[in-house]
């Protein structure tokens, strides 16, 4: 009897190890086995982790800063082919003009100086429509054989001392933020047009005229992108620091391709 109970335990513990191990072998237990493995090559925070969606959503964001709506309409700039005597001109008509030259120039070296701080594509794209406009100024000079101010100077260098002690201020306001050099721009856009309008009531010659009418128009288009560049990066809205409000509203609402005038304070300070 004691025997046949001990073979009994033993038929029992090997039947009990065998269904263990074909449990062991089974498909199900291998999927839950598995299971966890799964769960880990499909978890959310792997998803989070993974470099592809951040890079297109920075890149988004780049693209939004840095891109103007505005698309730069360059005026054409017409000049007189055949020389003129500066006998036919005023004493402020010469004296516009050699001042014009330098200042027009001032306005390009600002923004090629501050696109190489900011990078901003806006400031590379109107330093092209200046150096048209500078090129225009330069060739009424030539026409009437008027010595060039602007005709060696490197950039950033003026022979009135008026205009570099502004362009040195206006850099080192311009480094500051991206916000301040847009303000910038925006301010020296203002100053143009109000010495271009002073300009216009003293100017008699007709090709003058037509010259500093085209450039009265490129800074009012000029103005209004560096305005709403301002409030569309920085939630900023632009105050006229030289012009009148109303004469700065009347610019700023007037379509791109018309302009707009408006009498100011007159020059800067």
């Amino acid at each position: 009897m004691k025997k046949q109970n001990t073979n009994n335990f033993k038929f029992t513990l090997l039947l009990a190890i065998a269904l263990i191990g074909l449990q062991a072998c089974s498909p199900q237990s291998a999927a839950v086995v598995d299971q966890p493995v799964l769960e880990e090559a499909t978890s959310p925070a792997e998803n989070l982790t993974s470099s592809e969606p951040i890079e297109v959503e920075i890149e988004t964001v780049v693209q939004e800063v840095e891109t103007p709506a505005e698309v730069e309409v360059e005026e054409e700039i017409i000049t007189p082919d055949q020389p003129e005597s500066t006998a036919d001109l005023t004493e402020a008509e010469i004296a516009g003009l050699i001042y014009m030259r330098e200042e027009e120039k001032l306005a390009h070296d600002v923004y090629l100086a501050l696109y190489d701080v900011w990078g901003l594509p806006l400031f590379q794209n109107i330093a092209g429509s200046e150096q048209t406009h500078t090129n225009a100024v330069k060739q009424l000079l030539d026409t009437f054989n008027i010595p060039d101010p602007a005709d060696t100077s490197p950039a950033g260098t003026f022979t009135n001392p008026d205009l570099q002690a502004l362009y040195d201020e206006l850099i080192a306001i311009g480094e500051k933020s991206l916000g301040d050099a847009l303000k910038v721009g925006a301010a020296i856009e203002e100053i143009d047009i109000l010495d271009l309008e002073e300009s216009l009531t003293e100017v008699q010659n007709t090709n003058i005229q037509r010259v500093y009418e085209n450039l009265l128009r490129g800074s009012e288009n000029h103005l209004r992108a560096f305005t709403s560049t301002l409030l569309r990066n920085t939630g900023e809205t632009y105050q006229p620091q030289y012009m009148t409000e109303e004469a700065y509203e009347q610019i700023i609402t007037a379509d791109t391709a018309q302009g707009g005038r408006g009498q100011g304070n007159g020059r800067r300070p």
